[in-house]
Order: C-alpha cells, then structure tokens, then sequence
C-alpha cells in the first residue's frame, strides 16, 4: 500500500500559495511564466510531471509539459524534445471537460475511468514514451472575467517513497488557490506580451523584414542558448531564472531601434551607400534610448541588447565606443575612420547571446533580399565565425543544442504560424 503523503494544516497551504504566487508575479515574459507555473505547481504537489495548456480559439494547445521521470533518462543539461500538438476544446478528453465544465477534475487511475463518464485518457503518450500516467489532477485557469485561459494538469503524484499515489483533498485545495492566481499573473504577463508585440509591428511596418516570427525566433533561440551556457557554467537555480526572462524580452526587442530609421533607407532594394549605412546602424543606440530611464533588470537587459547586439567579440563590430544619448564617438579605432567596437566580455551576456541568435536566424530564413541557406552552411558559417563574431562559449552552447534550434524554427515557420500550433515537450 502507498504511503500517504504527510498531512498539512490550511495555514500551510496557504502560506505554501502566497510563497508560490509572489515568484510568479516577479516573472514579465508570458512563456517563461507558463513554464513557472508549472514548475510551482509540480513541486507543492509533488507530481512527477504535468502540462499547461493554453486556449487559442476552439482548441487547446500544449506550451510546456514537463516529466522528471523522463528527464533523468536524458544525460545532464540535455532536454526532453520539442513536441507540437493541440486538440478540440470537449468532453472528450480530460484537460477538454475541465474547460468546458470550468471545474478540477481528479482521477487517482486514468487506465480505470468510470464509463460513464464522457472523457477518456490518450494513450498515445504514454506508448510513444514508455511512461505510465496513473493518477492526474486537472483544473482550468480561469480569468476574471470568467473566460478560461487554459488548463494545468498535474500527472502522478508521487509519495515520501517516491510512489504513485492518487492526489489528495488537500491537494485539491492547493491547486484551485494556486491556478487562480496562476491566471491573474498570466493575464498580466500576456499585456506585456501584447504590449511589446505592438512595438515589434510599429517596426515592422519600416522594415519587413523585422517580422513578428523572426523576433520570436530570436527570442526563443536565445533563451535556449543560455540555458546550455547556463549549464556549462554552473549558474545558479535563480540566478539562471532572472536572467532568462528578461532576455526572453529584450531579445524581442532587439532592432526596435528601427522605428527611427527612414523608410527610405529600410526599403532601399539596392545596396546602402557609407552614408545609409552609417544611419542604419544608428538604429542600435536609437532603440537603447528608449530604456536609458528605466531601473527594471529588463530595462537594463533590452538597452544592452538594443545598442549592443552588432558588436563582434574581436572588436570589428558596432556602434562602439558612443554617447548613448547623441551617438557621437568617445573613443576611435586605431585608424580614425570609425568608434573602437567593445571586444570580448566587454560586450553585455545577453548582447553576445542575441547576436548569435540574430544572426543564426537571418542566414537559415528566407528574406527579400536572398534565399535561405542549407543548415549545414549556415553552421559552417557560425564556426567560422567562432571567436571572430562570436563568444567562443556561447558559440559551443549554439553547436550543443542544434536538434532544439531547428526545432524553435521549425515551430515558428511561415507553415508553422496558424492557429492552433504550439510547441511543447512529450509529457
């Protein structure tokens, strides 16, 4: 028999939720706060693996799932791949009749559901995987206005022996407190996300270039880098955490500096002469400007981004030693002909990081000025690079995470972006 896990007083619990929700309310970036939430809510329940979906308009779409079981298989730093897939919001499935009923529903063995209940379990997973789903617990995030945002799913509650056991009333009352503050915190992470979706398109209507896909490309490709950088150098839990998420936001921001650049100058088809260029690359302290007044790690992190992100790791790059303000040069090259570019750990992390990202995506993705390069150009590009360009570091944490890279491109494709498609990891 199972033990049961150790009973905790009501004031426990609720200490347990504030503790929960005041990490999640710290977190801006939408898809990084998903990935908490479901962090948070596996851990006080002490389930074995989970899922967050996400409503998108009548089906739901799997963000993030997460398996220990599944990841201790895996060697260390490495991550469960990438998964795409999402399904009709019904009484058909389980996280369906949990948005459409708008209550928990708590089924200690998925293999023995009631017949006389509408849903049933998929199997499909747990065959193509070789893990067995026992016990699940499953609520809707419901926002104020009474809309569902979407489902959490909690997926084998584990006992102190680290057995499957069937989710608790305490349990229960954990995760309704938990998901409603879960859904106030998505609700604001989702206006940030709106809000700098809306300054991405302001610049894209200079430059077509500058897509909504090719930022979230960027972005996500960034996250993925430094999370393997992150690993390589032994970073801290929480430290690790902060940096991510606000590069997850400022690395969507990085030519946002655009918005000041010349129609002219953006859509010129034909080469740019010394002049252009010179006030294209303006764009870089242009867009740092509009962060100079704000004290937020993720003011701090979109400015270095913004002014930094063209620097090269030998020093060839830009805009260099400059005024952020004017853009004047404080201090010249060796020739006198332009400012000396930041060398090596001068350039900001998260800079260097976004730089590789940038470039990584305009070599593989098609553009109105050239076709897309094979992937195997494009990383022979980016060894070369290594050193030159590029980190050597970041550049090795690139090359360790290929088949996740090609993965976030593959999901952020043209044929990719319709309704309904989200990436995931197998549960």
């Amino acid at each position: 028999m199972n033990t049961m896990p150790t009973v905790r007083t009501r004031e426990e619990i609720l200490f347990d939720i504030m503790q929960t929700t005041s990490r999640l309310y710290s977190i801006r970036d939408k898809d990084i706060l998903l990935e908490r939430i479901l962090t948070e809510a596996r851990q006080a329940l002490n389930a074995d693996a989970g899922s967050i979906y996400l409503v998108e308009g009548k089906q739901l779409v799997i963000h993030y799932a997460q398996n220990a079981t599944l990841q201790k298989r895996l060697k260390p730093g490495e991550k469960l791949p990438f998964h795409i897939f999402s399904f009709p919001i019904n009484d058909t499935t389980i996280a369906g009749s949990a948005a459409i009923t708008k209550q928990l529903i708590n089924e200690p063995d998925v293999y023995a559901i009631s017949p006389d209940k509408h849903y049933k379990f998929g199997t499909v997973s747990d065959i193509a995987t070789g893990y067995k789903t026992v016990s699940t617990l499953t609520i809707p995030l419901i926002a104020v206005s009474g809309d569902v945002l979407g489902v959490l799913q909690m997926i084998n509650a584990l006992d102190i022996h680290g057995r499957i056991r069937a989710f608790t009333s305490d349990d229960e009352m954990f995760l309704s407190h938990f998901a409603a503050n879960a859904a106030a915190t998505l609700m604001h992470a989702s206006l940030t996300r709106e809000m700098i979706l809306r300054m991405v398109q302001m610049a894209e209507l200079h430059d077509p270039r500058e897509t909504g896909l090719h930022v979230h490309r960027v972005a996500n490709y960034a996250v993925e880098i430094y999370d393997r950088w992150a690993f390589n150098h032994n970073v801290h839990r929480h430290e690790r955490e902060k940096f991510r998420d606000a590069l997850k936001i400022a690395a969507m921001l990085h030519d946002v500096g655009k918005i000041g650049i010349s129609d002219s100058i953006l859509k010129k088809p034909g080469k740019l002469t010394a002049e252009e260029y010179q006030i294209m690359q303006s764009h870089t302290w242009r867009g740092s400007k509009l962060f100079l007044s704000g004290n937020s790690a993720v003011d701090t992190m979109s400015r270095d981004i913004a002014l930094r992100h063209h620097e090269n790791w030998d020093g060839t790059g830009y805009p260099g030693h400059i005024s952020e303000e004017t853009g004047a040069i404080v201090k010249y090259n060796r020739t006198n002909t332009a400012a000396q570019g930041l060398i090596g750990e001068e350039i900001p992390l998260g800079a260097r990081i976004t730089a590789l990202a940038d470039v990584y995506d305009a070599l593989s993705c098609k553009r109105v000025y050239k076709e897309e390069w094979t992937e195997d150009k494009v990383l022979e590009e980016i060894r070369r690079l290594r050193g030159v360009k590029f980190d050597p570091e970041i550049t090795d944490a690139f090359l360790e995470i290929v088949p996740r890279i090609k993965a976030i491109k593959e999901r952020f494709s043209e044929d990719a972006a319709s309704p309904g498609r989200a990436i995931g990891q197998i549960p």
